[in-house]
């Protein structure tokens, strides 16, 4: 079984989350190619020590640009903050090496722009890391909207609220300070590539964008806490997004519902194994949603779990990205989402950050 030399970029929260994919991803799916923990790199050359030991990688590198120049990476995974992201991309193409970033692409438009045209003029394999649109669930809903089972779309409503910021008392971070960590920057990639998935692209928007609490212990927030934005979609139908990090109460509030004119279709994130379908037929006193859980019939459950109902988590959605990443370099062909994809997200951001400037609709560009 063929290997290859896997360099992870970031050691924190995504990070351990990508390292412990690939640790895990052959055994998983049986993948084609084997990784390897080669090299990580982090913040500094202690921090990246730190976090080989914790991982299992079998070196660290002193600084990101070693670890993409090193023979033995041959494969980068960007798990770092959005500000790097481009450098470490471009770098990496240069080399001809294939290129898995979190989202979101870049911390700007021109960030985004770049790294697509750099993924594209280089020919090498590049994915985005759009993790929740990979549970069972709601690739069993693409299917669903696809195969015509809830008829014609006539509606979208989605939201990914979050209450980690919702006491105004928490101090300011990293977090709160700088457009890229804001909401519009941090959760609203999500929904949006949700959206994208589910529904097609997106023609123009209408938003407003609020920094709610406007300091934090005497320090200026210099990002949004939450957004709105009313949308219309290319094929006609509309919908309404909302993001927040601020909604009390909501831990993982990845939520959208499509009303079509047969049917309709709800998910919760926070109950990321269940879908629940409305279908117009029968009896009228009979009709009403229905919980469907997740199960082996459904796609890329069976690989972790033979039981209906048992259920996938959080690493299983970055497993199943790590799958899909090897299986495009095995392949020698990017696979959805790539960067091109990932800018589409990012020129809904723009277009929505220009509307609220504006207060009007704006068209989003085309990617």
């Amino acid at each position: 079984m063929p290997e290859i030399g896997i360099g992870l970029v970031g050691g924190g929260y995504m990070g351990k989350a990508h390292a412990v994919a690939y640790a895990a991803v052959g055994a998983v799916f049986q993948t084609r190619l084997r990784p390897r923990l080669e090299m990580i790199a982090a913040s500094s050359p202690a921090s990246s020590e730190r976090y080989r030991a914790a991982y299992g990688f079998a070196r660290a590198a002193a600084n990101w640009q070693d670890l993409v120049a090193d023979p033995g990476v041959e494969a980068v995974v960007i798990a770092s903050p959005q500000k790097t992201h481009r450098a470490i991309a471009e770098a990496a193409f240069a080399l001809g090496k294939p290129v898995f970033c979190e989202k979101p692409l870049g911390a700007s438009i021109a960030d985004a722009e770049a790294m697509v045209t750099a993924a594209e003029t280089g020919g090498a394999v590049h994915m985005i890391g759009f993790n929740y649109v990979r549970t069972p669930a709601t690739q069993f809903a693409r299917q669903l909207i696809s195969e015509g089972a809830i008829g014609k779309v006539t509606w979208f409503r989605g939201e990914h609220t979050e209450d980690f910021y919702a006491d105004p008392q928490l101090p300011a971070s990293w977090r709160t300070d700088g457009e890229a960590n804001g909401t519009m920057g941090d959760l609203a990639p999500h929904l949006i590539n949700a959206a994208l998935a589910l529904m097609g692209p997106i023609e123009s928007v209408m938003a407003e964008i609020e920094t709610v609490h406007e300091s934090r212990g005497g320090v200026p927030v210099t990002n949004d806490d939450q957004a709105q934005m009313l949308c219309r979609f290319t094929d006609g139908t509309r919908g309404h997004l909302y993001f927040s990090r601020i909604a009390t109460g909501r831990k993982m509030g990845y939520i959208y519902e499509i009303t079509g004119t047969r049917g309709a279709i709800r998910f919760n994130q926070e109950d990321q194994n269940a879908l629940w379908l409305y279908k117009a037929e029968g009896p009228e006193a009979e009709r009403g949603f229905r919980q469907i859980l997740t199960g082996p019939a459904h796609p890329d459950y069976l690989a972790f779990c033979q039981g209906p109902g048992h259920g996938t988590g959080y690493q299983d959605q970055i497993i199943i990205e790590a799958r899909d990443f090897l299986e495009a370099i095995a392949d020698g062909t990017p696979h959805w989402p790539t960067f091109r994809d990932g800018l589409a997200v990012a020129r809904v951001v723009d277009a929505a950050r220009r509307s609220h400037d504006q207060g009007r609709w704006t068209p989003v560009a085309a990617s």
